[in-house]
């Protein structure tokens, strides 16, 4: 009922939070397979609005649900122009010291965004850094 209101548009973030809370409860009562559609709308919506921790919840839930998530998939995936300089560097092949010494950083301030990179991008390793920033690009139209 709370999104054929008419000003349920007026509130986004409450209607994002309703179908998480709905997602939730079909999860537990219905089956993974009914929530799902109702959690993929909420993840969508909090990104959109800016609300990474929430957004994440929902995916957490879509997890749960047994639908396998891209952290990325949802465009959690902002880098900020640190991040993704070195992500490029190290995806074109140079090690952290030969990255650090082009950022005029140190290989561990290196291995430390990298650490923070990898969850964004939904890998776990540097061999699939640059397929992982290929799909961000195509994803935001680039």
């Amino acid at each position: 009922r709370a999104e054929t209101h008419p000003a349920g548009p007026n509130f986004p973030f409450e209607l994002a939070r309703i179908h998480l809370a709905h997602g939730i409860r079909l999860r537990h009562t219905q089956g993974s397979k009914d929530a799902r559609q109702v959690l993929v709308k909420a993840a969508e919506i909090f990104e959109r609005l800016g609300a990474p921790n929430w957004a994440e919840r929902a995916l957490t839930e879509l997890r749960a649900s047994g639908l396998a998530t891209r952290t990325a998939s949802v465009q959690l995936a902002e880098l900020t122009w640190q991040e993704r300089r070195i992500a490029d560097l190290a995806a074109s092949g140079l090690t952290n010291k030969e990255i650090g010494e082009r950022m005029h950083l140190s290989p561990r301030t290196v291995s430390s965004h990298l650490y923070r990179v990898f969850p964004k991008l939904g890998i776990t390793s540097r061999a699939a850094l640059r397929d992982a920033l290929a799909r961000l690009e195509e994803e935001r139209g680039g």
